[in-house]
C-alpha cells in the first residue's frame, strides 16, 4: 500500500524505527574511527631570512592602558637610523603589504608616502593604527579633538603620538633616537597634532595636504555648503572599526544617486548613517560655531610657536584638502622666528606628492615634478634634521612650482610671486557687459545692461563634471582625483551659468595667492549658493597639442553659502532682489595666464553632487529642508558703478 493510504501515526512510527536503526551503527563507527590531523599548523611563522628587512608587529601601550597597533620596518644591517612614523586610520598592515616581497621598496609602494627618499636613506619605518582603527584598541573618533572642552578624557591624538614615539626610541635598538612624522590627509592631520606638546625625540614633522578646518575648506564643509558626495567616506570610516560597512548604490550615475532624496539629512537616513556618531555632529553643527572653531588646526598651532621644523605640503589642484596647508602656514609663520616653518606648494591632486607628478589630467607638466619634490626638496630636508651629522641641505623656506610655465621656484615666504624686484598688487578683474572681463572698471551704462541673470533651479542643478558622474574613489577607471582640472566648457553652454572673458592677453599675467571673490548680486529667494570660478582659456588651436585647443582650465575655484554672507557663526535669511556684496577667499594659485590665452570668470549657483542643494528658500537646517522649501529662483551679477562685481587678483608685477 503506498504510504500516502497509511494513518499518519503509523507512518510517523515506521520513519522513527527506521532512523534508529540506520543512525545507531554510523556513530559507533565515527566514535572508533580516528580523524586527520590539521594540515594548518596553530601558527605559522614566515620564512624570511632573504628579506632585506624585518618586520616587527607589535602593540604599544598608551598612558590610558589602550594599545594600539604598530608595524615596525627595519632594513637588514640598520644602525643609528632615524624612524619615519606614520599614524593612520586606513589599516597599517595593509599599507606595510602591498606587494607582499622580500624587498622593502615593493612592499611600501602604496598610499604610504613611500617615497624612494625612505628606502635610499635607509630610514626604519613606522605604521601605526590610531585608537579604534584596525588592529589597535580604543575608541574611534574623527580627528579626536585635543583634551579640553570638546575631549573630556586624557587622551587625544597628540598624547598619542607622544607616547608611540617615547616607546620607538626606548624599544628600537637600532634607532639614533631621531623620529620624523609625515602623513597625507587625515594622515596629514596627524602630524599637525603631534607638533601640540611635542615628544623631545620629534625632530622633523611633514603634514601633506592635512585636514585642518572642516567647516571652512576641507573635507566636509566649504564656506558653508557640505559636500554631499563625502557622505560614503563618512559612513565606511565610522561605521566599522575595518571598514567593511560600504554605502550601497542603486544608479549608476551619482547626480541620480543624491537627487532621489529630498535632501542629505534624508539621504542619510536612507542609508543608516544616523547609527553613526560624526554624522550626527554634522546634523547638529551646520554652521561654524565653537564646536568647529575649537578643532581647527591653523587655530591651534596659531596659538603656540613652532618648536619642530615642519615642511607643510600643498597641491595646487587638491580635490580633498586645499585649504588646509596654507591656512596653517599662514597662521603659523608670522610666529616662526626661528625658520622652523617651510612650505611646498605643487602642482598636484591630492596625494599627487608621492605619484607619477608628470601630468594631471589633460594637463602635462613636462617632467615628473613629484619625482623633483622627493629628490631635491624632501629628501635634503629629512636627512638634515633626522640623520647623525646634520647632512647640509639646500631647501628654499618656500618651494613653489608655477603652472602655465611648469617650472619650480624657490622663494623666502609666500605669497612673494618671486624672491626679488617684484610685488604682489591686489588686482581688480571686473566683470562687464556682455559677459565680459577686463582689469578696467565698469563705466555708466544703459539701465538694461547694469547685470546679467539666470534662473537657478534646484531640481536640474549644475554638475560639477560632466555626467555621468563617477563616486569618489582613486582606482582607475574612476577618475575623481582629476576633477579640479576638468574643461569647463560643457557646464559653460547651460543658461544657468555666466561666463566673463577677457581679451586675447598681448602680455603674461602672473598670480600668486589667493584670489578673492566680490561678487555683487541678488536672489529672488531667500538664500543662494554662489560659485567662483577662475579658468585659463588656451588659444582656439594648440599647435603642439591640438586637444587642448580652447581648453578652459581651472585655475581657483569654490562655493559660498549666502546665508552666511554676514556671519559663519550665524545664519541669516537673504533680503530678496537686493544686490549684497559677496566676498570670499578662492583657493591659493600660482600661475601664469600666457600670451595668447584668456582669462574667464564663471558664475553659477549649484555644483551637485559634490556640494548639497541649496533649496533658496531659507530654513533654519537645510540638511532637513522640505519639498516645498526647494524654488526656482533668479540670480542677478550686477556690473555697473557702485555695484561692481570682480575677482580680486593677486597679480605679480616687477622682477
Amino acid at each position: 500500500m503506498p504510504s500516502h493510504f497509511l494513518p499518519n501515526a503509523l507512518v510517523r512510527a515506521l520513519v522513527a524505527g527506521a532512523l534508529a536503526a540506520s543512525v545507531a551503527p554510523v556513530g559507533r563507527a565515527l566514535a572508533q574511527t580516528p580523524g586527520l590531523p590539521s594540515e594548518t599548523p596553530a601558527k605559522f611563522k614566515p620564512a624570511t631570512s632573504t628579506f632585506d628587512y624585518e618586520r616587527r608587529d607589535v602593540m604599544i601601550p598608551m598612558r590610558d592602558g589602550v594599545k594600539l597597533h604598530t608595524v615596525i620596518l627595519v632594513p637588514k644591517g640598520a644602525h643609528r637610523a632615524p624612524i619615519l612614523l606614520t599614524r593612520t586610520p586606513y589599516d597599517a598592515t595593509a599599507t606595510t603589504s602591498y606587494a607582499q616581497s622580500a624587498h622593502l621598496a615593493p612592499e611600501l609602494n602604496g598610499y604610504d608616502n613611500a617615497l624612494q627618499v625612505i628606502i635610499a636613506g635607509g630610514y626604519i619605518r613606522v605604521v601605526q593604527d590610531i585608537r579604534g582603527k584596525y588592529g589597535s584598541e580604543g575608541d574611534y573618533v574623527m580627528n579626536r579633538p585635543l583634551v579640553g572642552p570638546l575631549n573630556p578624557t586624557t587622551v587625544d591624538e597628540s598624547t598619542d603620538t607622544y607616547d608611540t614615539i617615547d616607546w620607538l626610541i626606548k624599544h628600537v635598538p637600532e634607532t639614533n633616537g631621531n623620529v620624523g612624522e609625515l602623513g597625507i590627509s587625515y594622515d596629514g592631520f596627524e602630524p599637525l597634532m603631534g607638533l601640540v606638546h611635542p615628544h623631545p625625540a620629534l625632530k622633523v614633522s611633514v603634514p601633506m595636504t592635512p585636514m585642518v578646518d572642516g567647516w571652512m575648506g576641507d573635507d566636509w564643509f566649504h564656506n558653508g555648503a557640505f559636500r554631499e558626495q563625502n557622505m560614503p567616506y563618512i559612513l565606511e570610516q565610522e561605521a566599522t572599526r575595518d571598514n567593511s560597512a560600504k554605502w550601497w548604490t542603486d544608479h549608476f550615475d551619482d547626480y541620480d544617486v543624491y537627487m532621489q532624496s529630498v535632501s542629505a539629512g534624508e539621504l542619510g537616513k536612507l542609508h543608516g548613517l544616523e547609527q553613526v556618531g560624526f554624522w550626527n555632529k554634522i546634523l547638529a553643527h551646520p554652521s561654524y560655531d565653537s564646536w568647529w572653531q575649537q578643532q581647527a588646526m591653523d587655530k591651534i598651532l596659531a596659538a603656540q610657536p613652532i618648536s619642530v621644523p615642519v615642511m607643510l605640503v600643498h597641491s595646487l589642484w587638491d580635490q580633498e584638502d586645499i585649504y588646509g596647508a596654507i591656512a596653517v602656514y599662514k597662521a603659523s609663520k608670522p610666529k616662526d622666528t626661528s625658520n622652523k616653518v617651510f612650505l611646498v606648494i605643487g602642482p598636484w591632486h591630492h596625494g599627487q606628492e608621492i605619484e607619477n607628478g608628470s601630468s594631471l589630467g589633460a594637463i602635462d607638466f613636462q617632467a615628473n615634478s613629484s619625482q623633483y619634490f622627493q629628490r631635491n626638496i624632501l629628501g635634503p630636508f629629512l636627512a638634515h634634521y633626522l640623520k647623525d651629522g646634520a647632512p647640509p641641505m639646500d631647501v628654499a623656506p618656500v618651494n613653489a612650482y608655477e603652472t602655465g610655465t611648469n617650472r619650480w621656484e624657490r622663494l623666502r615666504s609666500w605669497p612673494s610671486g618671486c624672491d626679488a624686484g617684484c610685488t604682489i598688487r591686489p588686482t581688480p578683474l571686473y566683470l562687464g557687459a556682455g559677459l565680459t572681463a577686463s582689469f578696467d572698471a565698469p563705466r555708466q551704462g544703459p539701465p538694461d545692461a547694469t547685470f546679467d541673470a539666470y534662473v537657478s533651479d534646484p531640481a536640474k542643478p549644475v554638475p560639477f563634471r560632466t555626467r555621468p558622474i563617477q563616486p569618489i574613489g582613486y582606482t582607475p577607471p574612476l577618475t575623481w582625483v582629476q576633477w579640479l582640472v576638468d574643461d569647463q566648457r560643457e557646464v559653460g553652454g547651460r543658461t544657468d551659468v555666466l561666463s566673463y572673458e577677457t581679451a586675447v592677453l598681448t602680455q603674461p599675467v602672473k598670480i600668486s595667492g589667493q584670489p578673492v571673490a566680490n561678487l555683487v548680486a541678488s536672489t529672488s529667494g531667500t538664500d543662494a549658493d554662489w560659485v567662483v570660478k577662475v579658468i585659463d582659456v588656451y588659444p582656439d588651436e594648440v599647435g603642439d597639442d591640438p586637444g587642448m585647443g580652447g581648453y578652459e582650465l581651472p585655475v581657483s575655484m569654490d562655493i559660498f553659502r549666502g546665508r552666511y554672507r554676514e556671519s559663519f557663526e550665524t545664519p541669516k535669511p537673504i533680503t530678496p532682489n537686493e544686490p549684497l556684496l559677496y566676498k570670499f577667499n578662492l583657493p591659493t594659485a600660482n600661475h601664469v595666464f600666457l600670451p595668447g590665452h584668456r582669462i574667464m570668470v564663471q558664475i553659477q549657483s549649484s555644483w551637485f553632487p559634490l556640494y548639497d542643494r541649496n533649496p533658496q528658500t531659507f530654513v533654519p537646517n537645510i540638511f532637513w529642508a522640505k519639498p516645498g522649501d526647494y524654488r526656482k529662483a533668479e540670480q542677478r551679477v550686477f556690473h555697473e558703478p557702485g555695484h561692481a562685481s570682480f575677482v580680486e587678483l593677486p597679480v605679480v608685477t616687477g622682477g
